[in-house]
C-alpha cells in the first residue's frame, strides 16, 4: 500500500466519531490494522470501546462507507474484533488531551 493511500484511509476513519465520545475513532485507537490485500482491496481491523457499545451495529458500517469513498479503494473487508480489548493506552496524545485522560 502506498503511504498516500494509507493516509487517505486514515483521514477517512478520522471522519467517524463515536457519538458518545467527541474524538474520532482513529485517534481513539479503535483502528487496529489497515492492509491492502490486493490493489484497491482493503482489510481493516477495528474494535469498539466495549462489546456493548450502543453503536455496534452502525459504527462499522459508517467506517466501511467512509473508506469506500477513498479514491482507489474498490472493496473493504472490515472486521470488528474484541481481542485484544481496547484500552485508553491505544489513544493518541491528542485524544487523551481532548478527553482529559492523562
Amino acid at each position: 500500500m502506498t503511504e498516500e493511500l494509507r493516509e487517505k484511509i486514515i483521514d477517512a476513519t478520522r471522519k467517524v466519531h463515536d457519538p458518545e465520545i467527541p474524538v474520532n475513532i482513529y485517534d481513539l485507537g479503535l483502528v487496529y490494522e489497515i492492509e491492502e490485500t490486493s490493489p484497491g482491496h482493503i482489510r481493516l481491523i477495528m474494535t469498539l470501546t466495549s462489546p456493548n457499545c450502543p453503536v455496534a451495529g452502525s459504527l462499522p458500517m459508517e467506517v466501511q462507507s467512509r473508506v469506500m469513498e477513498v479514491e482507489g479503494v474498490k472493496d473493504v473487508d472490515l472486521q470488528v474484533v474484541f481481542d485484544p480489548p481496547w484500552t485508553k493506552e491505544r489513544m493518541s496524545e491528542e485524544a487523551r488531551f481532548a478527553l482529559d485522560m492523562f
